[in-house]
């Protein structure tokens, strides 16, 4: 590698994810758009992820209610089964790109897959059966949604059809229909997830009729997903992206290529991307410090998170298949973990020992989340060692 190439330190890096995150004071967005936009992409599998994000990004006085009229009404922010076959929240505005780079495969193979199993069901189910029991449920969202799950299959007998998968085998189970007839028209974009019931920690979502994404062609949908990746995570690597998107290599490199990137030198001698032109230091921002939640992008953006996470901290604040617990980071740096108990308070542990000035920083910004949360209970999906033991 030569070395004559552009320096990013790891201080430029963290300096970058406190800006470009929105995680610093000073660069907190106004609305959830520029949120979703500023980190490409919010994880969304857990519903309280989607907010608690949101959160640790907004200026003061953007609430739950907020961040639920842009996803339920204005519908400027929108769930999308995508990206390593994972739930996220993106922009309206960018998710016809996510659509077709991403979700359209995922959606195939769904079909795929859930039509082999109708065949081998042996019921003489298929295609035709498929299409049917498709359009009874959206003609019951027209009438009487939005819905749920249990209410669409309640309204629609159709989706009450049960099938064997693997008959004979030892995993032999019988299913119901309902939950995969409605992934697959979520993942078509011909119905979205509408308000929970329940308070906004919920996931039993309602669902509402909508129609299909405009297609974007799939080449140029890949490379503006990268583009926006490499401004939000840049310097990565083609093994970050790989990892972040779940494409094929094929894919990661022509998407790459597209974009043109520049090559930059890291502080441990090895090399990474950047967009063109976005070589240049990174002024530090003002101290700040975060709670932010399991599955945060912050904490999930690369496959190699060395320069923000020591790796002696992994087994407290990881699960066992490798989802990331709530974090506290301190200045672009995870320097713990926290975790909220039955009573409502907010709690948190520091792996390493970043000073007085963190401690002082970090116990304001718990206090923050806790006003910020209210009556409302948190608990992460995905439990990790440090969170189990906090609320013990």
């Amino acid at each position: 590698m030569s070395t004559g190439l552009p320096l990013v330190t790891t201080a430029d890096r963290r300096n970058r994810l406190g800006r470009r995150h929105r995680l610093a004071p000073s660069a907190r967005a106004a609305t959830l758009g520029e949120v979703a936009d500023a980190v490409v992409a919010l994880h969304a599998t857990d519903a309280a992820t989607v907010y608690l994000s949101a959160r640790a990004r907004l200026a003061e006085g953007y609430g739950p209610p907020a961040i639920e009229r842009a996803l339920y009404e204005d519908m400027s922010v929108v769930r999308l089964l995508s990206m390593r076959n994972t739930l996220f929240a993106v922009s309206a505005e960018f998710a016809p790109y996510v659509d077709s780079s991403t979700a359209r495969a995922i959606a195939a193979k769904e079909r795929r897959t859930f039509l082999k199993h109708l065949a081998e069901d042996g019921q003489g189910l298929g295609a035709d059966w498929l299409a049917a029991a498709e359009t009874a449920a959206l003609d019951a969202l027209d009438a009487r949604g939005p819905l749920t799950g249990s209410q669409l299959s309640a309204a629609v007998p159709v989706l009450q059809q049960k099938i064997t998968i693997g008959r004979g085998k030892k995993y032999e189970a019988e299913t119901g229909v309902a939950t995969r007839v409605i992934r697959l028209l979520a993942a078509d974009g011909r119905i979205r997830r509408d308000r929970p019931r329940g308070s906004w920690t919920s996931s039993q979502f309602r669902w509402r009729h909508t129609q299909p994404w405009p297609a974007v062609p799939a080449a140029e949908a890949r490379a503006e997903i990268a583009r926006r990746w490499l401004r939000a995570y840049g310097p990565a690597t083609e093994a970050d992206l790989k990892w972040w998107t779940g494409w094929t290599l094929t894919d990661v490199r022509k998407a790459l290529a597209a974009v043109g990137p520049e090559q930059v030198r890291l502080d441990d001698g090895g090399a990474a991307l950047v967009c063109p032109g976005d070589t240049g230091p990174e002024p530090a921002t003002e101290p700040w410090a975060a709670l932010l939640p399991g599955l945060d992008p912050s904490a999930m953006g690369w496959a190699d998170r060395s320069f923000h996470l020591d790796p002696a901290h992994r087994p407290a604040l990881f699960d066992y298949a490798g989802n990331i617990g709530p974090t506290v980071w301190w200045n672009g740096e995870i320097v713990g973990g926290w975790a909220q108990r039955q009573d409502g308070e907010i709690v948190w542990r520091l792996l390493a020992a970043p000073g007085r000035d963190a401690e002082e920083a970090i116990g304001t910004e718990a206090a923050r989340l806790g006003a910020w949360v209210g009556d409302a209970r948190i608990t992460p999906r995905f439990r990790t060692p440090l969170e189990r033991e906090l609320v013990s």
